[in-house]
């Protein structure tokens, strides 16, 4: 495929651009996405509000965050969150990232979802209250069995209250993660999927319905 031909799609977050490049996804910083793929076609949506009106003045960049729409979304939902759940017509949608986003899409309708501070936010948080809570998080915690460790204690306070909510609220519906911790996460569920290309699928997806009308 010629590079004239070839489009790019980008997820921007609150931190980091998220791009696909049709075979892999790359995560870097604004400086470094504008000056890498300024010069490329590239299908964006956008949570960075302050970037609105630089990357808007980019020619070969097109804005698609008006096509993310599904059934039953509310007002202020995010962008990122639509593409999201536009990605599989059922399931339950964790974005793991700097806050852990859950959502849950039944037939293609959005049914509602929340939103928890992520797994470093969380540890900060621990940390702000004593330095003697700032532990690395244990990513192999057992949750069948209590803790006898600081580390251990507050490692099973974070995954096991992530986890039991998102049980709550799971049902039969199949769970899809992505976002920086969703493989760490996915790992404490049975039968659930990781994958990076969920929201760049949403998006793709919306594309091909507006291609329709």
């Amino acid at each position: 495929m010629n590079n004239e031909l070839k489009v790019y799609y980008a997820d921007i977050g609150n931190t980091h651009f998220h791009i696909y490049d049709g075979t892999k996804v790359e995560h870097l910083s604004y400086g470094d996405a504008i000056d890498k793929y300024k010069d490329k076609t590239l299908y964006y949506i956008c949570v960075k509000h302050q970037l609105t009106e630089q990357i808007s003045q980019i020619a070969s960049w097109r804005n698609i965050s008006q096509l993310m729409r599904i059934e039953g979304e509310y007002e202020t939902m995010g962008v990122d969150r639509k593409a999201l759940c536009l990605s599989h017509e059922d399931g339950v949608f964790v974005d793991a990232g700097s806050a852990i986003t859950v959502d849950v899409v039944s037939k293609g309708r959005y049914v509602g979802g929340y939103i928890l501070p992520g797994i470093q936010a969380m540890l900060q948080s621990y940390k702000g209250i004593s330095l003697v809570l700032d532990v690395a998080l244990n990513e192999t915690i057992s949750l069948n069995q209590l803790p006898k460790t600081t580390k251990d204690g507050i490692s099973y306070g974070i995954i096991a209250s992530i986890k039991a909510l998102i049980d709550k609220h799971r049902n039969r519906h199949r769970l899809y993660f992505t976002g920086g911790d969703g493989e760490l996460l996915s790992s404490f569920f049975e039968e659930a999927v990781y994958d990076e290309m969920l929201v760049f699928n949403g998006m793709r997806n919306a594309l091909k319905d507006d291609e329709k009308c």
